[in-house]
């Protein structure tokens, strides 16, 4: 199944991506949020899909607005240096357990909504990520089960703000958890619509340039060790949202350095996935 949210920001309704139309189920779901997953909403869905109900539901124009698929994570945990080649373009010493930071749950935004660079900003970056999304409470995962934890996938640009990130000491967290920095989708791809999440090509564009290109294949840590891993320092909620890292051709990792500028367009996807565009702004005061 592929799961979107679409309407104005702040007002999504439930629906469902199917042979490329898109469907409102609003009337048999009210949110794709942590009660959703903790009633089995994922099997209310499948049974909707597969009766006659379906026809029920109205069809919903492709021009619409689409928002993050998930509707207020609890938290979004974010792993940084899981591929080898960014570690390195960064000057980053290759880890040996996985780096774990939080991005805010206000960066959260729709796949089309603009990057907003924040006041007094130099140094805002691109990352495409595969995100994950989790299905049911997890604390203190064992490994070869994780997999039964995960709802399903989504495209993510983990935006991030280096100066803010590097420059300004403490944690990664002040320059990766600003407003606009998450947009999320365009849909939820449940576990069975992705045939190997270890082999997903990634890539991402700034106005029509290609500056990422990796694949999921070379992930220093995968998805089942990252579930676990993060399992045991705090418990996932369904719904919170796993960002597994980015490959190499961020802006911070060039010779030199190249960030975003207001008026630039940002384009990424991920092969299962789909695909997203922002336009970057800024703040007039910056």
């Amino acid at each position: 199944m592929k799961l979107i949210r679409f309407g104005k920001a702040g007002n999504e309704k439930p629906g469902v991506l199917i042979d490329d139309k898109y469907f409102d189920v609003s009337e048999f779901i009210k949110e794709y949020d942590e009660k959703f997953f903790t009633s089995d909403g994922l099997e209310k869905l499948r049974d909707i899909l597969g009766s006659r109900i379906i026809n029920d539901c109205p069809e919903v124009p492709g021009n619409v607005r689409l928002g993050a698929p998930i509707a207020r994570p609890s938290k979004i945990v974010c792993i940084g240096l899981n591929y080898a080649d960014h570690a390195k373009e960064t000057g980053a010493q290759v880890p040996s357990e996985p780096v774990i930071f939080l991005k805010s749950t206000t960066a959260l935004v729709g796949p089309g909504d603009d990057i907003m660079m924040p006041r007094n900003s130099k140094k805002t970056d691109w990352e495409v990520e595969l995100a994950v999304v989790i299905g049911k409470k997890a604390s203190y995962v064992e490994e070869d089960e994780a997999l039964d934890y995960v709802a399903g996938y989504c495209l993510h640009n983990d935006v991030s703000e280096r100066e803010f990130q590097l420059e300004r000491n403490g944690t990664w967290d002040k320059g990766k958890g600003c407003d606009t920095f998450a947009p999320m989708g365009p849909f939820l791809a449940t576990k069975e619509e992705l045939a190997n999440v270890d082999d997903l090509r990634l890539w991402l564009t700034v106005n029509g340039t290609k500056m990422q290109e990796g694949n999921t294949s070379n992930f220093i840590f995968r998805i089942p060790l990252l579930v676990s891993y993060v399992s045991q320092f705090m418990t996932l909620l369904p719904g919170d949202i796993i960002s597994t890292g980015t490959p190499a051709g961020v802006g911070l990792g060039m010779n030199p350095p190249v960030y975003l500028k207001e008026g630039d367009i940002v384009e990424l996807g991920i092969d299962g996935l789909g695909s997203s565009k922002q336009a970057v702004k800024a703040y007039a005061n910056n």
